[in-house]
């Protein structure tokens, strides 16, 4: 039984995702299942190419609605889940009980947990710490800014891995090791260790790079990394460095995008009220109320800049939050 996983690429909740749903898949319809993996990456013009769906059964995971006939599964806890009205509706008209949306959720991998136990049936105590970490690292449950900076725990470790590195090969090696092994164990692999040190390396670079570029004003913290290679950068810098800072903004360029990244501090002084989801989907990006971000296309610069400093400006404007601030 062919089964084809797509999932958030270099996201630990999709990872971890692709692993718990993989799991429960297998032992409750699929035990002969054959699990290959697509990582999905969020592009300025998001299109499903047919041939993704290529497997005897297809998944998405903690990504963007389908309306392909052939997706058999969808999880996803993203406000902006939906390319278009069309499909939000197309959604809300499927009967087929394999298709789960709850915003609500921190954690795709814990949306998907929940589903599975309360639903199906299915736990698997073993994963519990993989589900755990899912949700406080999506969710930015974090005891401090510099807990999520400094790296100490296994899962921050992976959390770099899977953000940082070229392609999709070492993400899904990650995912079937998730599958089965302790976070602490995959960590310390040899192979994952080679790509890790000089991940962890650039991330230090990163720090010194944003502490340099970034500026707050107002309890905005916005900076410009067009100029820097570093098309990732761990979001939690900005908040250890600007402690009393509320929301950032950032530009930056990866490979295939670029990208406007929009924030909030989890340990913010003052209430957190701009749904930044809703902000970005005016861009025509999205995400999460406290957590969002555009992808325009490659070598629109000036484009996302103009985008990142109207949020900015927008972010500013909050005249009790500007005195508070001060």
């Amino acid at each position: 039984m062919r089964t084809r996983i797509l999932y958030h690429d270099h996201c630990f909740d999709g990872a971890a995702s692709a692993a718990f749903f993989s799991r429960f898949l297998e032992a409750k319809f699929h035990p002969d299942a054959q699990f290959e993996f697509t990582g999905m990456a969020h592009k300025a013009s998001q299109l499903f190419e047919p041939s993704l769906f290529d497997g005897d059964v297809n998944a998405i995971v903690d990504f963007k609605y389908s309306t392909d006939p052939r997706l058999t599964w969808w999880f996803d806890h993203h406000q902006s889940a939906f390319l278009t009205p069309e499909d939000a509706e197309h959604f809300r008209r499927d009967t087929s009980g394999r298709k789960m949306y709850d915003p609500s959720f921190r954690s795709c991998t814990m949306y998907i947990a929940t589903v599975a136990r309360e639903r199906f049936g299915f736990e698997a105590p073993d994963l519990a710490d993989l589900v755990s970490w899912a949700d406080i690292i999506d969710g930015a449950q974090y005891a401090s800014a510099q807990e999520a900076v400094e790296m100490a725990e296994p899962a921050m470790r992976l959390t770099l891995v899977i953000e940082g590195s070229k392609g999709s090969e070492t993400v899904q090696r990650i995912i079937r090791m998730m599958r089965h092994e302790p976070l602490a164990a995959i960590a310390a692999d040899p192979e994952i260790q080679a790509v890790y040190q000089p991940l962890y390396e650039r991330h230090l670079r990163s720090l010194d790079i944003i502490r340099k570029q970034a500026r707050c004003e107002n309890g905005v913290v916005y900076f410009d990394l067009v100029d820097h290679d570093l098309g990732g950068y761990n979001k939690f810098i900005p908040y250890y460095l600007f402690p009393h800072s509320v929301y950032t903004v950032s530009v930056s360029t990866s490979s295939f995008r670029t990208k406007v990244s929009v924030g909030s501090n989890p340990w913010a002084e003052v209430p957190v009220d701009h749904n930044l989801a809703s902000i970005c989907e005016r861009y025509g990006g999205g995400g999460h109320p406290r957590v969002g971000a555009i992808s325009f296309e490659i070598g629109a610069i000036e484009q996302a800049r103009e985008a990142a400093k109207e949020i900015a400006a927008e972010l500013k404007s909050d005249p009790v939050k500007s005195a508070q601030m001060r």
